[in-house]
């Protein structure tokens, strides 16, 4: 999975010819998307350029929340002759509040590794087929004639090993994957801290929801689609840290039969969130899509408006031409 040498060349040249930048990513930030800034705006500064970090949050991820106080909510007073980079999507309306407070018509650059978006701009490295945002980042840093610092590559590894599931994701055509992976561990990365920050720190009540998720997960169309919820109830007891998403979708995933897997979550009064995994057949990012949403062809997610119940039903239906009309 090599770095399109034209759009690799068409961002490095961007990131020389401006002398501020506001590296903003995607609202409900992960770890790919966090790591993969704090990255590129520590290269920038070894560059004698001024990078400012920008995230609509919510930092309520375990994983993440250390580096809440790196990030501004809203934009700054830029210095001379500012930039913007957006990682991790390629959707000025994917940033969240935080994009609303960037002055108009600033040069934008995209980076990303989602199949869905409107990237333009003036410079773009967009690649469905990268595993991570963080994976394109270490390539550009690499293509630049540069290497990652100790810190920068444990935090690159850090985010190649959220958006891989600890490379669970990963295929036969993976070598150059691992090989960049193992570049970083050569320059000071460790997996298994890797792994104690995906993993470690959660609080009790997320294996308490996760309990609760699986034991009112439902499965349709024969099996194929296995959806859970959380509701208003369970958002009041446990909020966002009682989340741990991957987990729960690792557990799922491995009924077998099934092919996808679904959690509606209501995250307000009218609001919902869905997030959606696909074993290997289904593209769940063109469901995603229908409704406003985008992601990977195996992972993807939406932001809708309506009622918890109302919500799973619409999404249930939509499966309906893929997976067909039995029922469990």
């Amino acid at each position: 999975m090599p770095i399109d040498a034209n759009q690799a060349a068409g961002v490095l040249s961007f990131l020389r010819s401006h002398d501020t930048y506001v590296i903003v990513g995607h609202r409900e930030p992960d770890g790919d998307c966090i790591s993969s800034q704090l990255v590129l705006a520590s290269y920038l500064r070894r560059h004698g350029k001024t990078a400012v970090l920008l995230s609509s949050g919510p930092f309520t991820r375990v994983e993440i929340a250390r580096y809440r106080e790196e990030f501004l909510e809203r934009a700054p007073n830029l210095g001379p002759d500012p930039a913007v980079v957006v990682l991790d999507c390629s959707s000025l309306s994917r940033i969240g509040p935080a994009g609303d407070t960037l002055p108009p018509g600033l040069p934008l650059a995209f980076i990303d590794h989602h199949a869905a978006g409107e990237a333009s701009g003036e410079a773009r490295c967009i690649d469905p087929g990268a595993p991570a945002v963080a994976y394109l980042v270490q390539l550009l840093i690499e293509e630049s004639g540069d290497r990652p610092t100790a810190e920068e590559a444990r935090l690159l590894l850090f985010g190649l090993c959220t958006d891989t599931g600890f490379f669970r994701h990963l295929d036969e055509r993976s070598a150059p994957v691992l090989a960049a992976a193992s570049r970083l561990v050569a320059a000071g990365a460790s997996p298994k801290a890797a792994f104690d920050m995906m993993n470690g720190g959660k609080p009790f009540e997320s294996r308490t929801l996760m309990g609760l998720l699986l034991s009112r997960a439902e499965r349709r169309y024969d099996g194929k689609l296995i959806v859970t919820w959380m509701g208003l109830p369970d958002m009041e007891r446990f909020g966002l840290v009682g989340r741990d998403s991957d987990m729960l979708y690792q557990l799922l995933m491995t009924v077998e039969g099934m092919e996808v897997a679904v959690v509606v979550r209501q995250e307000k009064p009218g609001e919902c969130t869905v997030g959606f995994r696909s074993r290997e057949t289904v593209d769940v990012a063109s469901v995603a899509a229908a409704f406003g949403g985008g992601g990977h062809r195996l992972a993807a997610g939406l932001h809708i408006r309506g009622e918890m119940e109302e919500v799973r039903d619409r999404i249930i239906a939509a499966f309906s031409p893929i997976l067909g009309q039995g029922a469990v």
